[in-house]
Order: C-alpha cells, then sequence, then structure tokens
C-alpha cells in the first residue's frame, strides 16, 4: 500500500465520522508513530509504498477510531505546551485552554533567586506540574492526585521529561491541610456537571475517567470549595491561587473566592471566548506581576 492509497483509506473509513480536516490530522499523526514520517516526508512519497509492519497498526488504529476511541490513547501519548506526555484511560487528555493557564502562570512570574514553591492539585498525567518544572528550573513541585493510576502515569511523565516532583496520593476532600506553603496553588479540578453530559462527545464520555471529568449538579463547586479552604491556610503572603473552571459558572467561583477572603479575583476567557481561568490571591505581589 502506497502513501497515497493509504490516505484514500483513512478518509474512506472515517469520513462519515469526523470532519475531514481531523482526518488528515489523524493520518499525519498515525504516519509520525508508526513509521516516523515527517507531514513532508508523507506528501513528498505519495506513490511511495509504505512497509506492511507501518500499515497493520495504522489499519489497527482506525478500527480503534470508529469506535471513538481518542487517538491519543490508540498512541498513548501526546503533545502539551510543547513537551510530550504519556496518557492512557486513567488520565484526561491534556486540553489546550489547560495550557493557557500554565502560560498564564508563567506570565505573573517573575525571575527570583529565591525558589518558588507550586502546587497542583488534581493532577492527572501531571501536565501541569511538570511544564511549570520545566519552564521554572528554581521551582519546588508538588502533585496531588486521588488515583494511584494516574500518579503512575503522572510520574513515568515526570521522568520523561526529567523533572522532579514531589508526587502525593491524597484525596483532597478528605484533607484538612496541605504539607507546605506555596507560592502557587494551582488546580484544573473535576468541573463537568451531569446536566453538560449531553453536549459532550461520544469518545469523550465513553473512554476519558470519569472521575477527573464529572461532578454533581446540586454541589459543582464542591473541589474549588474545598481548595480554595485549603488555600487560606497554605498560601504565601505573597501567593495566588490558579483555578481551570467550567465555563458556566465564572459568576458563581467569583462569589464563592470573594467569599472565602480572596482579593483580586480575575475570571479570563480562553481562546475560544469562554470564561475559562481565574487567578486571586489575598495581597498585592512582590515576587508576581498580576496581570488582567
Amino acid at each position: 500500500m502506497t502513501f497515497e492509497a493509504l490516505k484514500h483509506y483513512i478518509y474512506q473509513q472515517l469520513q462519515d465520522l469526523y470532519p475531514l480536516t481531523e482526518v488528515q490530522t489523524f493520518y499525519f499523526m498515525l504516519l509520525e508513530h508508526y513509521a516516523q514520517c515527517s507531514k513532508a516526508t508523507a506528501l513528498a512519497c505519495a506513490k511511495e509504498p509504505l512497509a506492511e509492519k507501518v500499515v497493520t497498526p495504522i489499519k489497527e488504529a482506525i478500527r480503534e477510531l470508529q469506535n471513538h476511541k481518542p487517538i491519543q490513547y490508540i498512541l498513548g501519548e501526546t503533545v502539551f505546551f510543547s513537551y510530550r506526555f504519556l496518557v492512557d484511560e486513567n488520565v484526561l487528555i491534556p486540553r489546550p485552554e489547560t495550557e493557557e493557564l500554565v502560560d498564564w502562570v508563567l506570565t505573573t512570574v517573575t525571575p527570583s533567586s529565591k525558589p518558588l514553591k507550586i502546587i497542583d492539585i488534581g493532577t492527572g498525567s501531571g501536565c501541569i506540574a511538570i511544564s511549570l518544572a520545566k519552564s521554572l528550573p528554581n521551582a519546588e513541585v508538588t502533585a496531588v492526585d486521588v488515583s494511584a493510576k494516574a500518579l503512575q502515569v503522572a510520574r513515568r511523565n515526570a521522568e520523561l521529561n526529567g523533572v522532579t516532583i514531589n508526587f502525593l496520593h491524597q484525596d483532597i476532600l478528605q484533607t484538612s491541610t496541605l504539607p507546605d506553603t506555596y507560592n502557587i496553588i494551582i488546580s484544573n479540578p473535576p468541573y463537568v456537571r451531569s446536566l453538560e453530559k449531553a453536549e459532550m462527545q461520544a469518545n469523550v464520555l465513553e473512554y476519558e475517567p470519569h472521575l477527573a471529568l464529572f461532578v454533581s449538579d446540586t454541589d459543582p463547586l464542591l473541589f474549588y470549595d474545598r481548595i480554595a479552604t485549603l488555600a487560606r491556610k497554605a498560601l504565601s503572603p505573597q501567593g495566588s491561587l490558579f483555578f481551570e473552571i467550567n465555563q458556566y459558572l465564572g459568576d458563581e467561583m467569583k462569589t464563592l473566592l470573594k467569599a472565602k477572603g480572596f482579593e483580586k479575583v480575575v475570571l479570563r476567557k480562553d481562546l475560544s471566548g469562554n470564561d475559562r481561568m481565574m487567578i486571586c490571591q489575598f495581597v498585592d505581589l512582590s515576587i508576581c506581576r498580576f496581570v488582567n
């Protein structure tokens, strides 16, 4: 089978299930993963044959895509903040809006000779904690998750990316205090209400871990409430609390955080125009620049 024939086969098998632009992306991702072949090479070698050892796993991957399995789980990896991360069905697939949250943190941090202390609550794959550790070499980063299997993935990702993270297996809802004081507390906790399941794609509902996704309709802010309470004791005097949030609950989040005594509560939209992330503090920062 040639490159061109494989491309036609993939389009034929997937065109009724995915947008054509997404099918094209799958084609290049599969070639890069199974044939170590760049997009430029694939385009230049359209008439060249592919080895059977490449075609066979790609066809199997196509069958899994027909069952709506996310391609990141099929390949066992993804890219986040330009870094490679291993993923499986024990962790959420990192999203672009979470990259925006990491970038926001980095734009607020001013270089300092003193090491920053950072804790990521609900770390999952470790994408937030590891990306911050890569970008802030002098930071001491802790990452917490309730799932032991997720922490196994996160530890492999820390090793893969060459950073040291202090991983803790902990249920934040059953935690009375955090283990230290921190300059930055950051969390992307579960925030999707059950009533919003109808808006979600089948590949998310069928494959991604519900433990990391969903909260009840009656108490959708329970993780934020708990983390904000813990942050009151664990934030350093010049510290910042960052959240990724449910796009429909921005006003409720502002009310919650102000009721906890936080000042300078700022809500920011993601690149899609949805309310998606927040920063709040107790006092003015001397080590950080506050960014609207």
